[in-house]
């Protein structure tokens, strides 16, 4: 459940009214099933929902929410700590940059990573 998620989410380095934030949220509005439990399978290593809900998504120390960190090249791809459950997101200058590069991060994610783009 994606609400589920976003009220789980701890943010770094941007709050939840930062207008890529919104956007990500929008942008993951739109996907389908299959789609969202690819990004869920890329951020946190597998494609369930704990049967708790995303408060009590589990890390590598335990229970460890989902987060979204700024990350600072623009250039490079979201990238996403499994382990921690975390988001490593640049700021991209737009909804449709956003879109591209996490589609394409996600999907390089399930076919193995070949580097930045």
């Amino acid at each position: 459940d994606l609400e589920d998620l976003r009220a789980n989410t701890e943010y770094h380095q941007y709050t939840a009214d930062t207008q890529l934030i919104k956007w990500l949220w929008e942008i993951l509005s739109t996907f389908d099933q299959q789609e969202k439990a690819a990004f869920i399978q890329f951020v946190t290593g597998t494609s369930k929902v704990p049967l708790e809900g995303f408060k009590a998504l589990r890390g590598i120390g335990g229970i460890s929410r989902f987060s979204i960190h700024k990350s600072y090249n623009t250039k490079h791809l979201p990238t996403a700590h499994t382990c921690f459950n975390q988001l490593d997101l640049p700021e991209y200058a737009s909804k449709e940059i956003l879109m591209d590069k996490l589609l394409l991060a996600i999907n390089e994610g399930r076919e193995g990573f070949h580097g930045f783009r």
